[in-house]
């Protein structure tokens, strides 16, 4: 990149810690034009000043709130790049309501934010979702496995089977319908297929989506026992953040290698 050439221009969700505050850091240091957000304006502003970052609010879990950041970056001009869907929750608990917020945080949230702002990612652009390796598809039964990695499988598809799990978690007949007693593995993995759809969707703009697994990081999500630094995680996202136009698309990686779904 020389002195005149444009900026890219990359937006993290839940920017103002752990491994989305990293990734941008990393990518300020590779010269991008970083936008962080968060909920908390007074968190997200204060951890994007020290990376040299801008900063918008946004709540992953309210369309309200998504789209006004949608609408104030098409008022400002912005066009992005890259999109990072890093925002979500990890609950303590397992229960209708940790059912129900998880899946809103960790399935709705990436899925309604990179619809609101896909107008504005360029053509050939990267999409990345922060997913995990618990949501490798081995881990699940196998009547639910195939569901999920069904040929043709569709977003209301996807939809419709984590609806069936917050019902069924709040019916209390999760475990006979073969759901597992984890509302983010089933994130995940509602995730990563949510991202090959995307991934067939966006093809014609050349726009590339891809999931990546950071491994277990040292945060506040992934706690003081993880095996990795949050630096090591963050650099996965950011390698799949800056592809390059030949690079894969509707894959699932970690540390830059293609893992199984």
């Amino acid at each position: 990149m020389t002195d005149t050439e444009p900026r890219p221009t990359a937006l993290i969700t839940g920017g103002n810690r752990g491994l989305g505050l990293e990734t941008g850091r990393q990518l300020v240091a590779k010269g991008y034009r970083t936008i962080l957000t968060a909920r908390n304006a007074a968190d997200g502003k204060a951890a994007a000043k020290t990376i040299g970052a801008d900063f918008r609010p946004l709540d992953v879990t309210d369309p309200v709130s998504i789209a006004a950041l949608a609408d104030s970056l098409a008022a400002d001009g912005v066009r992005l790049d890259v999109l990072v869907n890093n925002a979500a929750v990890a609950l303590d608990g397992f229960n209708a309501d940790v059912a129900r917020r998880t899946i809103d945080a960790n399935v709705y949230g990436p899925l309604r934010v990179t619809d609101a702002l896909l107008p504005l990612v360029a053509d050939g652009g990267t999409v990345v979702m922060v997913s995990s390796g618990v949501g490798e598809l081995s881990g699940m039964p196998a009547p639910l496995r195939q569901r999920f990695a069904a040929a043709g499988i569709g977003r209301d598809d996807v939809l419709g089977l984590v609806e069936d799990f917050v019902e069924a978690v709040a019916q209390g007949r999760y475990r006979e319908a073969g759901w597992p007693g984890s509302a983010y593995r089933v994130s995940k993995v509602a995730l990563n297929a949510l991202t090959r759809i995307l991934a067939a969707e966006l093809a014609p703009r050349r726009i590339k989506v891809n999931a990546v697994c950071p491994g277990w990081v040292r945060t506040r999500m992934g706690g003081r026992s993880a095996s990795r630094e949050v630096d090591e995680g963050a650099r996965s996202i950011v390698w799949a953040a800056t592809l390059g136009p030949d690079g894969p698309t509707g894959g699932f990686f970690r540390d830059g290698r293609r893992i199984a779904w």
